[in-house]
């Protein structure tokens, strides 16, 4: 089934130029097979290859902590935009997707159209290289981007820190940010946000056992911004 589902999301992925996929490559392991997660990361073509789940564990989290429905949220690497359309179904109101490719971000608008939904803001942004305008988010959502650009083979590591310091820079101090990753573990995931973020909460994903071995499929964390952000000490 996983060699199935990296199948669909590779096939997904190459319909991208047509405008009918997302927009980020599937997150490779390290030994450079296709992982399997409930999360296809930013290929997020369908509903099928997102997870109803996974969008409702990222929902249930922001009302359980009482995150106000105008916060501001940013869903970095929105891909066809789902995501956006399940927070505005479940009341939130200020909500922006953004995404390097401007066919992503052409495709998200016209299913937001179909869904009749015009109070959501797109933008085409690089999240490596911003634009000064975007800054001051209560909520930062990434469910797939930071796998891709952190594994792409054309200097990964100064890729994962400058995805840091764009994060620092776009979020608020306190605010919060959600992660989803099929590639890096917890501890790993908590040493590249070690510089200012704070580990908030571990969010429950599905577990596997093999071997007499168990672990998770995925790794879902909440950081929360600190005082002494990146953008603070820069």
């Amino acid at each position: 089934m996983a060699a199935a589902r990296a199948h669909k999301a590779q096939s997904d992925m190459n319909a991208d130029a047509d405008g009918q996929g997302g927009s980020v490559l599937p997150a490779q392991s390290r030994e450079g097979s296709p992982v399997a997660c409930d999360f296809v990361p930013s290929v997020l073509g369908t509903r099928e290859q997102f997870g109803e789940e996974s969008m409702n564990r990222l929902i249930r989290w922001m009302q359980k902590h009482k995150i106000p429905l105008d916060a501001s949220v940013l869903d970095i690497g929105t891909g066809n935009g789902v995501f956006l359309v399940e927070l505005v179904k479940h009341g939130f109101s200020n909500v922006t997707g953004i995404d390097y490719s401007p066919s992503a971000i052409k495709l998200s608008a016209s299913i937001l159209e179909k869904e009749g939904l015009s109070n959501i803001n797109l933008k085409v942004e690089d999240f490596l290289s911003l634009s000064t305008k975007l800054s001051g988010f209560h909520v930062c959502v990434d469910k797939g981007t930071f796998d891709a650009i952190s594994l792409n083979p054309d200097n990964a590591v100064e890729k994962r820190k400058q995805y840091v310091m764009s994060l620092s820079r776009v979020l608020e101090v306190k605010g919060f940010f959600l992660i989803t990753s099929c590639n890096w573990t917890k501890a790993e995931l908590l040493d590249v946000f070690s510089e200012g973020f704070e580990l908030f909460e571990e969010l429950p994903t599905p577990k596997f056992s093999f071997g007499g071995r168990s672990g998770n499929t995925v790794a879902a964390l909440v950081f929360q911004k600190s005082e002494t952000s990146l953008d603070k000490v820069s």
